[in-house]
């Protein structure tokens, strides 16, 4: 291990604790989220929400041993962690795009805590990641969860390379509401203004957003960190591809560059098959009316806020970003 011998190891232990929210036992709440019958969980301290089977097996999480050769890819749910964690395995497997046509992108770099957010049943049983599976897979790994950063394992960012993907909080409320509508687990029956709320409310799986981002803005400066802007990739996709080769200690030909750069073009991403969890959709995880790489258009927001959600959401961000030095952008002149 890195700086944890095995005897510290054996007494690692997550120092929080998870209790229901009461809220989400009650009846307006489980008509919106239909999913969650046993309501959700909040963690004192951090207020992270999440589902109570994952707070039964956050301490295997946060247990885990990272190796010096993992990419860990830390993302906030909607912030583009398909298409960087596309780009990672690419990054670490010389950039072999027709493997990567084979094997859907969950079996590549597997979604961490997926196995802990609700039970699955039927053929979606085997697509299950657990943290035994992930415990077995040969190097070089690429490891994707959307937990902050003090649910991990403590000795990560001493031991692997970490990937940080931020994105506005406007497109992300829009993203999360389509993805809410998606994905049948969520169970979403409500409006993007009744979602929009719940967010700035820090009562949405995952909430909430600024903790998140902030933490990993504060190690930015980490030599094992590497914090882009989703904005920065669809601004200019190569020179960020470059960026993070160089991070990760790949030097690329051009040929390469150009190589990746076609296939994560968004237009061509989003008819990726191993990319769009078409096997969820077949097996019923999903619902047949929408797309899981849906618009990927930094500025979507604006098809889709009235002016007074917009304003409320323009003052939570100034709330939340008041003396600090993290910025937004959300809109572009220009964008791949």
């Amino acid at each position: 291990m890195s700086r944890f011998d095995d005897e510290k190891f054996k007494q690692l232990q997550l120092k929080v604790k998870f209790h229901v929210i009461p809220k989400t036992r009650l009846k307006n709440f489980s008509k919106l989220f239909t999913g969650y019958p046993l309501g959700l969980t909040k963690s004192e301290p951090g207020n992270f929400v999440m589902t109570p089977m994952y707070a039964e097996n956050a301490e295997k999480i946060y247990r885990m041993k990272p190796r010096s050769d993992d990419v860990w890819l830390l993302t906030f749910p909607k912030c583009g962690t398909t298409w960087t964690s596309e780009l990672l395995w690419l990054l670490k497997n010389d950039c072999d795009t027709d493997t990567a046509a084979k094997i859907p992108l969950h079996a590549r770099a597997p979604f961490l805590e997926m196995g802990y957010l609700s039970a699955m049943e039927g053929p979606m049983k085997k697509m299950v990641i657990t943290v035994d599976k992930v415990d077995k897979l040969p190097s070089p790994r690429v490891i994707r969860p959307h937990l902050p950063m003090y649910l991990l394992p403590p000795d990560l960012l001493e031991t692997s390379k970490v990937v940080y993907v931020a994105r506005n909080p406007k497109d992300v409320i829009v993203s999360y509401y389509f993805h809410h509508k998606l994905i049948k687990s969520h169970g979403y029956t409500g409006t993007l203004e009744e979602l929009a709320e719940y967010f700035m409310n820090d009562e949405v799986l995952y909430s909430p957003f600024f903790p998140h981002v902030l933490d990993a803005w504060s190690k930015r400066n980490h030599p094992n960190m590497h914090f882009m802007f989703y904005e920065d990739m669809k601004r200019d996709l190569r020179g960020e591809i470059e960026k993070v080769a160089k991070f990760l200690g790949k030097s690329l030909t051009d040929e390469q560059l150009d190589k990746l750069r076609e296939h994560l073009r968004f237009d061509n991403f989003q008819k990726n098959e191993s990319v769009n969890n078409k096997a969820a959709k077949k097996f019923g995880a999903m619902n047949e009316d929408g797309r899981f790489i849906r618009n990927g258009k930094t500025g979507d927001w604006k098809n889709h806020f009235s002016p007074e959600l917009n304003q409320r959401i323009d003052e939570w961000v100034a709330r939340n970003l008041e003396g600090t030095d993290l910025k937004f952008v959300t809109e572009l002149e220009h964008q791949d």
